[in-house]
């Protein structure tokens, strides 16, 4: 039987939806999407950039609190309020996963986010 456990991680803000942070089943941590919020759970508005940092970093958190790191990542979904912004964000995300380590990924453009976000990011990281 495959183990499967719910991750709830200290210093990232609760959702304001009924979901966990992430889901761990065997060998995969599934990571909720995540917007640009503070630490009291509320949005932080800010530059696509701004903002995607700020997902990141949560998405970051929640990989660690489950016991894997971000080069474990295997795949970002990312959606954007606005496709122009998608250039912006490739280069942060060259940054965050080097060359030879970066994951599948989906990019598509919502008609709304939450809160009235820019971007959410969610991922799987595998081991």
């Amino acid at each position: 039987m495959t183990r499967r456990y719910i991750v709830d991680v200290d210093g990232v803000p609760p959702s304001p939806s009924p979901i966990s942070n992430a889901v761990v089943v065997g060998n995969q941590c599934w990571i909720s999407g995540q917007l640009s919020v503070g630490d009291d759970g509320t949005y932080v508005p800010g530059s696509t950039i701004e903002e995607a940092k700020r997902a990141f970093a949560h998405v970051f958190r929640i990989a660690e609190a489950a016991g894997f790191s971000a080069t474990d990542i295997v795949y970002v979904d990312l959606a954007f309020i606005d496709l122009a912004d998608v250039k912006a964000v490739n280069g942060l995300y060259a940054e965050l996963f080097p060359e030879g380590q970066r994951p599948a990924r989906t990019i598509y453009q919502a008609a709304a986010l939450p809160f009235g976000g820019r971007i959410k990011v969610q991922a799987v990281a595998a081991r």
